[in-house]
């Protein structure tokens, strides 16, 4: 395919304008799939503090302290590596995607704010806070879904796909719910971890069902996709892949159900198989896509940045990248397992 990719362009598969437009496309890629996983659970339980007792908010929001600042890095390094590496597509993609991104922005907006207010704020002041803490949560995953469900349509504005867009948007936030309430899950005991489970099972259907959605109109608005979809060697990639999703899908659901007999147990597996169902929904949108930014528009080489820039860009990633890489393992690692207090120090030595 690359082969094939490389002389449709008359360039070689070693050429940098080749590779280097295909290798910032990675990361961008990369980016947006940790973006999604990485602050999916901070969104998902900025989401469900909406709808918890009072009496759990406090416990569900100081569980996220460790990971806020960096969860908000990646929305902004996708952003920056979109803008510098594919200029030519940034005008095209911004200005179809204005009300989302407003949307998008706003909702990161008062999540930020609010999350670092409710920390400085009197006790009497901190559940205001905390609701504009979920409201922009909510905000931002019902972004995200329209978001989506713009791209999947090829940005089309007839009227009926209204009802898409809306629809989406309220399975993203139950995908963002499921998410969070699976974290939880894994994270904490007793009330919190029933409820989770609650959670959890309230919103996997309407996941599922957003992911459906997805594929039946990317198909059914894009021929090309379908094509592509249904004929020479990725059609069996293609279909091992839905299988996988639905046997994920399948599998939450009967492991939820059983954690409602045996709610003292503790477990990973629901939060690590929504988030192999996330990358692997993000995986079959990428391939559906490529080589294009615009479907059937804009390549990524057409999108791309000149080669000399493009160059100047990569030397300082190849700088970059093992310290973001670092950085994430070290910060990230502690997002597992049944969260612990801290040991306190031993004021005797």
């Amino acid at each position: 395919m690359i082969q094939h990719l490389a002389t449709s362009l008359s360039l070689a598969p070693s050429d940098p304008a080749f590779w280097l437009p295909l290798a910032f496309l990675s990361i961008l890629f990369a980016t947006v799939v940790a973006g999604t996983i990485l602050d999916g659970f901070d969104i998902g339980v900025g989401c469900l503090s909406l709808v918890a007792p009072a009496v759990l908010r406090p416990r569900m929001l100081s569980l996220l302290n460790p990971w806020r600042d960096a969860n908000e890095f990646w929305l902004f390094l996708g952003l920056g590596v979109f803008a510098l590496a594919f200029p030519y597509a940034w005008a095209e993609v911004m200005g179809q995607l204005s009300l989302p991104l407003l949307l998008l922005a706003l909702g990161t907006l008062a999540r930020s704010v609010c999350f670092e207010f409710r920390l400085r704020a009197p006790t009497e002041q901190q559940g205001w806070w905390q609701l504009g803490f979920a409201l922009g949560s909510v905000s931002t995953a019902f972004a995200h879904g329209v978001l989506l469900a713009q791209v999947i349509i090829n940005y089309d504005t007839s009227a009926g796909y209204g009802w898409f867009l809306v629809f989406m948007g309220f399975c993203a936030v139950a995908a963002y719910v499921l998410l969070g309430a699976s974290w939880l899950l894994m994270r904490e005991t007793g009330e919190l971890r029933f409820r989770a489970v609650v959670w959890g099972r309230r919103a996997v259907r309407w996941f599922a069902a957003g992911a459906v959605a997805a594929s039946v109109v990317l198909s059914l608005a894009n021929p090309g996709v379908l094509l592509k979809w249904s004929e020479g060697a990725p059609r069996s990639g293609v279909l091992i892949l839905w299988l996988a999703i639905l046997l994920g899908f399948v599998v939450i659901e009967m492991n939820l159900q059983r954690l409602l007999n045996v709610s003292a147990r503790s477990t990973a597996l629901p939060f690590i198989i929504t988030l192999a169902i996330f990358i692997a929904v993000l995986v079959g949108l990428g391939f559906s896509f490529f080589p294009f930014i615009v479907l059937d528009q804009i390549t990524l080489w057409d999108a791309a940045a000149d080669l000399g820039t493009l160059q100047i860009i990569w030397l300082l990633s190849l700088c970059a990248l093992p310290f973001l890489a670092l950085f994430s393992l070290w910060v990230y690692w502690r997002i597992f397992g049944l969260s612990r207090p801290p040991t306190p120090p031993d004021f005797k030595q």
